[in-house]
């Protein structure tokens, strides 16, 4: 990502070691994480040639851009020459990939000593019977939401439950959501009736 920085906002970077910038339309400093909570870690700092312009290396707690991408930097160039819309299908592997690898972290923590009461996630990644009961759950709700005719603002919610848990099972079992994609990609020109015979599933 990208900010503006003054001396008090560098300042403020050394010291709490977490990445501030200057809002230039506020006039005030700003922590990047500090309504998301995805704060930047900064471990080091480095000037260029110049010395005017500096760049913040350290480990992000989470997503760096507000839209959930790992990155603020995911529209082409070319494409808006081209007229293009903003690819829907980068921007929705950005926000999976931005899911596991959160996942992926809470996973990692599970190895540190524990203070405190664990994030929902660990408890999940640690309670399989929770983290399948939950799966079920969640879609039996998506479920609900065509039957009872509900509105595609709570489809969207239920399924966004959906996709989240099955993604911590997925953390489980060492599966990464690139292998999923294959899979599909793969049945794309394969009807779906001959895929489920392959498989012993029936029509």
């Amino acid at each position: 990502m990208q900010g503006f920085v003054n001396s008090d906002a560098l300042a403020t970077t050394i010291s709490s070691q977490k990445a501030t910038f200057y809002s230039r339309s506020r006039s005030a400093l700003w922590t990047k994480g500090e309504t998301s909570k995805n704060f930047i870690n900064v471990h080091d700092i480095y000037l260029d040639c110049d010395r005017d312009s500096i760049i913040y290396l350290g480990k992000p707690d989470g997503p760096a851009c507000h839209t959930g991408s790992e990155t603020c930097y995911y529209t082409s160039v070319p494409d808006l020459l081209e007229n293009k819309q903003v690819d829907g299908n980068k921007f929705a592997l950005t926000t999976l990939y931005s899911l596991e690898t959160i996942i992926s972290q809470r996973k990692a923590e599970l190895a540190l000593p524990q203070t405190g009461k664990p994030s929902w996630t660990k408890r999940l990644l640690l309670d399989h019977d929770l983290l399948c009961s939950k799966i079920r759950e969640e879609a039996d709700e998506l479920c609900r939401t065509l039957e009872d005719n509900e509105d595609q603002a709570r489809t969207a919610a239920e399924m966004g439950d959906v996709l989240y848990h099955a993604m911590v099972l997925m953390a489980v079992k060492g599966v990464k959501i690139e292998e999923v994609l294959e899979v599909l990609r793969k049945r794309f020109f394969q009807s779906g009736i001959e895929e489920k015979r392959s498989r012993g599933l029936g029509s």
